[in-house]
């Protein structure tokens, strides 16, 4: 009886790491997201797969630990990593509700992992991730942590830039990321990370605010050391200028 929570990456495929694909292969159910099982589904054609829609988060993770109760390995995969903004927490939250079962969470690749890899080296340093969907979350609750953020001058990535029910919360975001942040503050996005269709592009937090991005964009604000260097977005450690 065991559940094992499987972060796939940001785009499944190449981004999948050996401990997720050894997991994939040693369960006897994927349960997921429809978009996410139907990433693997390909290269994992002879496993049992059980899929739900949007917002069917409590049912899904209810659904592996009841199949898990039945007496099977299920595998409950996430994309990026199941720990950040995946589904490890509401897992262990609705295995409660039952008797003991074990679940063990494999890490996956992050979008803010991925995304900083095609941009460059932007996380080198200090960096804060914040979601700016307020599905679960107060707008209010979220312009605070922007604020401490941009105060204390974090590298911040962005997750749920915009939706179709809330297409201006970027550039809510970048008006007030403005008032502690420079205009010109280096910045980037990438979307589709990992995925056919990956794109990407660097510009200043001036020029983010008009940016049109989605739910499938994750977006880089750079700290007060971010650099444009080769082309790339790099935030400098400081090893270069350390003495000794």
């Amino acid at each position: 009886m065991k559940v094992t929570v499987i972060g796939l990456g940001p785009g499944a495929g190449q981004d999948l790491t050996g401990r997720a694909r050894a997991a994939l292969e040693e369960c006897d159910l994927i349960v997921g997201y429809t978009a996410y099982v139907e990433l693997i589904r390909p290269e994992f054609p002879e496993k049992e797969c059980l899929a739900t829609g949007m917002r069917r988060e409590v049912d899904r993770c209810r659904l592996a630990v009841e199949k898990a109760l039945e007496g099977k390995h299920v595998a409950m995969v996430c994309s990026g990593d199941a720990g950040v903004y995946g589904m490890a927490g509401l897992v262990y939250e609705v295995a409660q509700e039952y008797i003991p079962i074990d679940i063990e969470v494999i890490p996956g690749i992050t979008a803010a992992c991925g995304g900083a890899a095609v941009l460059g080296a932007p996380l080198t340093h200090d960096f804060a991730v914040i979601s700016l969907s307020d599905l679960l979350t107060p707008w209010e609750k979220i312009v605070r942590r922007l604020k401490c953020a941009a105060l204390a001058d974090f590298v911040i990535c962005l997750y749920n830039p915009a939706s179709h029910s809330r297409p201006d919360h970027l550039r809510k975001a970048c008006d007030i990321l403005l008032e502690e942040k420079d205009g010109d503050t280096p910045c980037g996005w990438v979307r589709n990370i990992g995925r056919e269709g990956e794109t990407a592009r660097i510009l200043t937090l001036r020029e983010l605010r008009d940016e049109p991005v989605d739910m499938f964009t994750t977006v880089f604000v750079g700290s007060s050391e971010t650099r444009v260097i080769g082309g790339k977005l790099v935030t400098p450690r400081g090893y270069a200028t350390r003495r000794g």
